[in-house]
């Protein structure tokens, strides 16, 4: 979802930086934390050079006016020298002809405020020797976890890990992501590999027993969403699926890397692919929003055009087959704001979770976001049911009326912020499908205003029941993803108590943790809220969940924002285990690897071992650069 709330807080086109990692992976570790705050905050040098050069040959696309022209918000989070090749001699080579090398160089600092030549030092894992290390294609693939089953349980088969194993596991080895501020895809394992991306645009193959590299990927950008494995069928090689945060969806060979295809999923300038696609019968079902919201915050930006959609994709060609719109009407003139801005409308209801798919029924679920512009439609906040086959609308059921915000909110009298002015309540977490006792079905969803509903699939998504779990706010609620064992619920709740945008909140109801519910009524079974043992030295630390969570049985597992860990017994809530992922710790590339707070993506379990990415640098977060993987150990 909107990095819960905003990478953003006070992203005003042309002027500040979203993202700027550090030039060595040592310094990320030690100087991240104090350094945020100013990086967050730091605003593009205007007197540079390139930013002349950026004004002159690049703003007129990149300005939110021109398809498929990423927004200058996505230039800013992509590396150097990501820019300096597509300028070079990738995709922007032919505009960029007239440009010297030099002059390259300077529009890619720039844009990223950050040195090239510090880039070129970076640290990655080592390659695996062929002739020792080497894949297994004939390996079982689990269907486990975003993209093959959102309920986030892994069964004892696929987990290799019991309740009486987990206090006994040990950090078995580490990778620091180079030149990183966070980690955010979410890992997947199959054929004796760890697949996920990274900020830097690599997509990793990783040996699962050493953390040799099989091999690496570079996409156009940032991989948020997890790669999603896909056995070999005959004329088919094993695949892996994953998008890019200017909405790229890509299918490499899973066990060589090499490219099958690749695809502009959305042509918005701010589309962006955060959510895991989902595949099911040779289909994948990939997710787009935006950060539109964010290009709204300048006053003279028309709002808004994007509208959130499902692209239905052809596995083997990358063909699509069919795209849903949450917002089934383009959007339309509505007014013109006091300084001349045209309001287009409506507009907005992105898709921040993966899509939950439902053989039995043949639909697709999935969950919105709020409107970017007034007038606030039915589609916003909602649960949407869309037919696997053709992409047709069966039916929609709105949680929340009245959502429309963007950006410009945030800011004092902008004429571009929604009448509505929110309250920004998102669907960022998928929808759950969870088998009852007595053999029916109910779709459990949750919020950011910190309730969670159960709703009757069989009748358009009649509401069963809603239970407010935690208090909820721009920056509280169920953020990324909750998980169900049987018709047990697992709900984490972040329930920041800085909201970022201006509100004032009741810190006394703020409920930030894990909770338990039975799904067939909504009774809560425990709740465990967690003390903020945050010192006060320690600058964006929050007890909060915003993280997915991950159950085995007896077991959840769930990342918070103070960089813990934690292991939740299923009886009563009781902490089973915990590590500090803060901690430094000497990675296989050479490098320290620390980690921060934790947000999108959870845990991963798989062959007795645990996959965890930690660091979120985004605002008021704790960033971090850590890939860790955790095994038992027998020897206490």
């Amino acid at each position: 979802m909107k990095p819960v709330v905003l990478l953003c807080c006070a992203i005003f086109l042309l002027s500040c930086q979203l993202s700027t990692p550090p030039a060595k992976v040592d310094s990320a570790v030690e100087k991240s934390t104090a350094n945020e705050q100013s990086r967050m905050q730091n605003m593009h040098d205007p007197s540079a050079v390139g930013a002349g050069l950026y004004k002159q040959h690049c703003a007129h696309c990149h300005d939110g006016t021109v398809s498929k022209a990423p927004h200058l918000v996505w230039l800013s989070m992509m590396g150097p020298q990501k820019i300096y090749r597509a300028l070079n001699s990738g995709v922007m080579r032919q505009q960029a002809a007239s440009l010297s090398d030099e002059q390259h160089r300077e529009i890619a600092e720039y844009l990223t405020n950050q040195s090239l030549e510090n880039s070129e030092q970076l640290s990655y894992a080592p390659s695996c020797d062929a002739n020792s290390v080497s894949l297994n294609p004939e390996a079982a693939l689990h269907q486990t976890g975003w993209g093959h089953d959102n309920s986030r349980f892994i069964a004892a088969d696929a987990a290799g890990l019991s309740a009486d194993d987990v206090p006994k596991l040990k950090l078995k080895w580490a990778y620091a992501f180079p030149g990183v501020t966070r980690a955010r895809s979410q890992p997947a394992v199959g054929f004796g590999a760890v697949y996920m991306g990274s900020e830097d645009g690599s997509v990793y193959a990783l040996d699962v027993e050493t953390g040799c590299a099989h091999w690496r990927f570079e996409a156009s950008a940032e991989v948020r969403t997890g790669a999603v494995l896909s056995a070999a069928t005959e004329g088919q090689p094993a695949l892996a699926v994953f998008g890019d945060v200017i909405a790229n969806l890509y299918a490499v060979n899973a066990l060589t890397g090499e490219l099958i295809w690749r695809l502009r999923a959305d042509e918005h300038p701010s589309a962006t692919l955060t959510g895991t696609p989902a595949i099911f019968n040779n289909t994948v079902y990939a997710p787009l929003s935006s950060l539109e919201v964010v290009a709204a915050a300048n006053p003279e930006y028309d709002c808004c055009k994007f509208r959130g959609n499902v692209l239905a994709v052809d596995l083997p060609s990358g063909e699509i087959r069919w795209r849903h719109y949450s917002i089934p009407q383009p959007p339309a003139l509505v007014k013109k704001t006091r300084i001349g801005t045209r309001v287009l409308g409506p507009s907005g209801a992105p898709i921040w979770g993966s899509p939950t798919v439902d053989e039995k029924r043949g639909l697709l679920y999935v969950g919105t976001g709020e409107n970017y512009s007034s007038p606030a439609d039915g589609n916003s906040d909602a649960i949407i049911a869309i037919t696997l086959d053709t992409g047709e609308r069966a039916w929609a059921f709105q949680s929340i009326k009245n959502d429309a915000w963007n950006t410009a909110c945030q800011f004092e009298d902008n004429p571009n912020c929604p009448e509505e002015k929110g309250p920004d309540y998102d669907y960022g977490a998928s929808i759950l499908l969870v088998d009852l006792p007595n053999g029916k079905q109910v779709l459990v969803a949750g919020n950011k205003n910190g309730a969670v509903s159960a709703h009757d699939p069989d009748n358009k998504g009649q509401l069963l029941w809603r239970e407010k779990v935690g208090r909820g706010s721009i920056q509280g609620g169920v953020h990324f993803g909750m998980a169900a064992e049987g018709a047990t619920v697992y709900v984490p709740i972040n329930d920041m108590n800085h909201s970022n945008d201006g509100s004032i909140l009741d810190e006394s109801a703020a409920r930030p943790g894990v909770n338990a519910l039975n799904a067939a009524d909504g009774i809560r079974l425990w709740s465990h809220v967690q003390k903020n043992i945050c010192p006060d030295s320690l600058e964006f630390c929050d007890p909060g969940v915003s993280s997915a969570v991950t159950a085995i049985p007896g077991v959840l597992f769930a990342g918070h924002l103070d960089g813990f860990l934690r292991a939740y017994r299923k009886e009563d809530g009781r902490v089973l285990w915990e590590y500090d992922t803060k901690q430094a710790v000497l990675a296989i590339n050479g490098v320290m690897a620390k980690g921060g707070g934790m947000s999108g993506p959870g845990a991963t379990i798989a062959n007795g071992s645990v996959f965890l990415n930690s660091g979120y640098g985004f605002s008021a977060h704790m960033p971090g650069n850590m890939f860790a993987v955790f095994g038992v150990s027998n020897s206490d």
